[in-house]
């Protein structure tokens, strides 16, 4: 086991220097903590199903909003024992949250504890903690990735694991636990203060919004954490694509993006370099569009850029698409329902043969059809394990070579029928892990300090079931302010596993949004030309115009935002 100096010891020059970044702070929580007052707001209710949420949530349902600001307070800084789980995917910035948690705690009070649960939400059930000292924090400030106690999947769900996690918590006296997480953990964190309120505990749940899908925002969550290090990252692999298509002038590369629930990740990598074709899986749920019209969009650019001599391009894929499709949704929501009647006879069945002829009795006949008529390797992904929360794991279904072949395929008829004289070569790329752990930009690295300090304000306020909130993000960091949303203001009931549950609500790309219009408005020339540009490498020094910028969608998104406020 290699000791905290000699893991230093072993580090690169970047990482040494991200180590001295002093990320910056909001005004409001840049002085003491007892300069720190809360501002409550009005009662909140839910996105939708406002009435039998409010059943769901009989103790934590309608909290007002909170703000912070400067004024003076009493309590802020009692002696606290904190846990923090990271849950869920990683995302670039998370153990920014927890320092930014932990220094807030020490500033507080030195005697405060931080105690991180390993694994996921799964230690915190299973007791499996360590205690968070100021070495340990120090050797992951401004770094990338989950390592500092790993990440889980594990779902608080059943009585029992509800039980174990409240056995834990006193076991330990602590006073909040802290869940960075995305819409499934954040929901799960709502579900849990509710638990702890109804059983007495005294024992406060706070939230941090993480996903670097960027489908876990509103009004008061401009964006969650992640996003724009990962955008940043694919970007900057998706231009040097560009420039050697442009260069040897011979492939088409067809490029999935992480994003199964919304396109942000597609959109935004999109306006950073100007493909030649984008689909937006929103867009394509609202036309209504087959897969075969897919195919036939793509093609399009395709045979007027032959006509052009240019015979090469790149065409960016969301993750989800699949799910977008209205004939294949369909095919997802029937399959989906199918397996979970009877997931354990499923799992058994190991023929590819004889789950289609269990399936054949299970779903509708089109669905069945549009099955069968699907690559055999194509098909089998749809079939694989569900996640924890009774989904498909559309990362594993490879829809670039999905369209990659139905485009050859169509584009042999296009060419006997005399309408396509290209040449068609191409290759398939899926950028999904090369984002999640990279080194948070200057951006992802402020912001997400501000969401762990903003998480001890919360709990140093006696707060519970508030996801933290960092706003007016386009500004300079002194400008931003700091507060928390109830987790319950962002809800709604969506079927799982055959039956309907509390989640929060994603948020999906707004086709009468900023950023999707001025794509919409400058896409059927870059189909057409080659316009691509090459943002480069994330850059961490230097003037704050390129260092601190956040994401195109954002920029474009806050004043759309606000007036609607």
């Amino acid at each position: 086991m290699e000791t905290v100096q000699e893991v230093t010891m072993n580090i690169s020059i970047l990482q040494k220097m991200r180590y001295a970044y002093k990320p910056k702070l909001p005004a409001g929580l840049s002085g003491g903590v007892d300069d720190i007052a809360l501002k409550l707001g009005s009662p909140t209710e839910s996105a939708a199903d406002q009435k039998e949420l409010r059943e769901f949530f009989k103790l934590t349902y309608g909290k007002p909003l909170a703000a912070f600001g400067k004024g003076k307070n009493d309590g802020i800084g009692r002696e606290l024992k904190v846990g923090v789980i990271l849950s869920g995917g990683q995302a670039p910035g998370g153990h920014n949250v927890i320092a930014g948690l932990y220094d807030g705690l020490k500033k507080g009070n030195s005697g405060s504890l931080l105690y991180g649960f390993l694994g996921g939400p799964g230690g915190l059930i299973e007791n499996k903690a360590l205690v968070l000292d100021a070495a340990k924090i120090d050797e992951y400030r401004n770094t990338g990735g989950f390592d500092i106690i790993g990440s889980g999947r594990t779902k608080i769900e059943s009585r029992e694991q509800f039980a174990a996690s409240l056995k834990t918590a006193k076991e330990l006296n602590l006073n909040a636990v802290v869940i960075i997480g995305g819409d499934d953990s954040n929901t799960n964190a709502a579900l849990l203060a509710e638990y702890f309120e109804k059983e007495g505990a005294g024992i406060q749940v706070i939230g941090c919004p993480k996903t670097i899908d960027g489908d876990l925002k509103n009004k008061y969550v401009e964006t969650s954490f992640g996003f724009d290090t990962a955008c940043k990252t694919y970007s900057e692999l998706i231009g040097n694509i560009e420039r050697d298509a442009n260069s040897a002038k011979k492939y088409w590369h067809f490029i999935k993006l992480m994003g199964r629930a919304a396109s942000h990740i597609a959109l935004e990598c999109a306006l950073q370099t100007q493909p030649n074709v984008c689909l937006i899986s929103e867009e394509v749920e609202s036309k209504g569009l087959s897969l075969d019209q897919v195919v036939e969009h793509i093609c399009a650019s395709i045979t007027r850029r032959a006509e052009n001599g240019d015979n090469f391009g790149v065409v960016l894929i969301p993750e989800g698409l699949v799910e977008f499709i209205p004939e294949m949704k369909k095919l997802i929501g029937e399959l989906n329902d199918a397996i979970a009647e009877s997931p354990d006879k499923f799992a058994k069945i190991s023929s590819f043969i004889d789950q289609l002829y269990y399936l054949s009795r299970h779903i509708s006949d089109p669905s069945y059809k549009l099955l069968q008529s699907l690559p055999p390797d194509i098909a089998r992904e749809f079939l694989v394990d569900r996640d924890p929360h009774g989904n498909v794991q559309v990362s594993r279904i490879e829809t670039e070579k999905l369209l990659m072949g139905m485009v050859e395929k169509q584009l042999r008829v296009l060419k006997e029928e005399k309408l396509y004289k290209g040449k068609f070569n191409a290759q398939t790329h899926f950028f999904g892990y090369e984002g999640r752990c990279a080194f948070p930009s200057n951006f992802d690295s402020d912001y997400c300090y501000s969401l762990g300090y903003s998480a001890f304000v919360l709990i140093a306020f006696g707060l519970t079931g508030y996801l933290a909130s960092v706003r007016n993000l386009t500004a300079p960091a002194a400008e931003w302010t700091a507060g928390g949303v109830p987790i319950t203001m962002m809800m709604n009931l969506e079927q799982r596993h055959g039956s309907k549950k509390p989640v929060i609500k994603k948020a999906l790309v707004e086709l009468d949004g900023a950023p999707f219009k001025t794509f919409d408005a400058e896409r059927d020339t870059w189909a057409v030309k080659t316009c691509f540009l090459y943002p480069g490498a994330i850059q961490y020094f230097g003037p704050p115009e390129v260092c601190d910028e956040p994401t195109k969608t954002i920029k474009l998104e806050l004043p759309y935002r606000r007036n609607d406020v």
